[in-house]
């Protein structure tokens, strides 16, 4: 294997991507013939699941990987299946999170929770479509929890790797689970200052996306606690910086590239940095419109370009992006100074910037 990839993308270093994607299809053979001797009637989870996970980053598992290579771990196929492990726990988040949001799309593709619906409408079954897509997609959802859980269990790895990395695992997703509850409350609450958005940001997303699962890599690997330490000071940062872009993104992002509606966040009402900042820096006559057309599930594109403006106009816009250019700044200096593996340094280095400056 080759440090770089075929596209240069620092995401298909070592060919990440492509053995990801093998190591998912490995799995998900395993598991459909279970589902299948269960009932047929399971055919519309297994489908779900498998084409939701044909697509995505694959973010966590880059950063899991390089965790361990920077702690002198080798390139081998047992590290890349624990390091995969992390996209079904992301699809047991991104499943669950559309639930909550009501988000339509997906990737592109429906929502599991309204392709489960259509499934209900379409054969005319009983009861509400709607409850049985939400049902489903919870079930799905908790499907791919438990499958992330097994697939880390069974890599490969010696079981006192294994072992090490369990606990990093554990917190992982107990602050995910920790930062949608936060997030909920946000949104129920109405949203309120930047700094509780910016806790939602850190242990919904920057945690679990970034300093996380370099953790687990450096945990498999038993690297030292001054090299986590490191991973902290580069990973929290971005992982911030991350999120924020993924925000600016929900508002601002072309839908061909983002695979969601345009203004989807606008109309989903998340109280996200973004929207926090232009609140606090709003006249009274922009903060009335943000009030009443933020989180309209009828608002058209008329109405996604006047908050566009506010949000512009506020200023809101220009601080974020340069909060994100001083987090990705500040990840930049502490890989300068960590004590890695000089390949795993030019590689994080590159996804530093994949991960902030993308359009998807």
């Amino acid at each position: 294997m080759t440090a770089t990839g075929a596209t240069g993308s620092p995401l298909d270093a070592e060919d990440l991507r492509v053995r990801v994607q093998k190591r998912l299809d490995d799995f998900l053979a395993a598991q459909v013939p279970v589902l299948d001797e269960v009932s047929p009637d399971l055919a519309p989870l297994s489908e779900s699941i498998v084409d939701l996970l044909r697509g995505g980053k694959r973010m966590r598992p880059a950063f899991a990987y390089w965790g361990w290579r920077g702690a002198g771990g080798a390139d081998c196929e047992e590290a890349i299946t624990a390091a995969t492990s992390l996209e079904l726990l992301q699809a047991c988040a991104l499943i669950h999170d559309d639930v909550m949001d009501g988000s339509d799309t997906r990737r592109g593709m429906p929502a599991a929770h309204r392709r489960f619906a259509t499934l209900h409408r379409g054969n005319e079954w009983l009861g509400s479509s709607e409850g049985f897509g939400i049902g489903a997609a919870i079930l799905l959802g908790d499907l791919c929890l438990s499958w992330a859980d097994e697939m880390l269990m069974s890599c490969g790895l010696p079981p006192r790797s294994v072992m090490r990395g369990k606990p990093v695992y554990d917190v992982m997703r107990t602050e995910l689970m920790a930062g949608q509850y936060l997030d909920l409350l946000e949104q129920a609450m109405g949203g309120g200052s930047v700094s509780r958005a910016m806790r939602v940001v850190r242990f919904k997303s920057a945690k679990y996306t970034i300093e996380r699962p370099l953790h687990l890599g450096a945990a498999l690997a038993d690297a030292p606690t001054e090299l986590v330490d490191a991973y902290s000071a580069y990973g929290l940062p971005l992982g911030e910086a991350f999120q924020l872009r993924d925000d600016v993104l929900g508002v601002f992002g072309d839908p061909g590239e983002t695979g969601k509606p345009a203004g989807d966040d606008l109309r989903e009402g998340k109280r996200t940095v973004l929207v926090a900042t232009a609140f606090e820096s709003a006249s009274p006559a922009q903060a009335a419109v943000l009030r009443r057309r933020l989180g309209d599930p009828a608002l058209d594109p008329r109405g996604v370009s006047e908050l566009r403006e506010i949000i512009v106009d506020t200023g809101a816009l220009g601080h974020v992006e340069a909060v994100i250019e001083a987090l990705t700044a500040q990840a930049f200096a502490a890989l300068v100074s960590a004590r890695i593996d000089d390949v795993a340094r030019d590689v994080l280095r590159g996804l530093a910037v994949a991960a902030t400056s993308r359009t998807v």
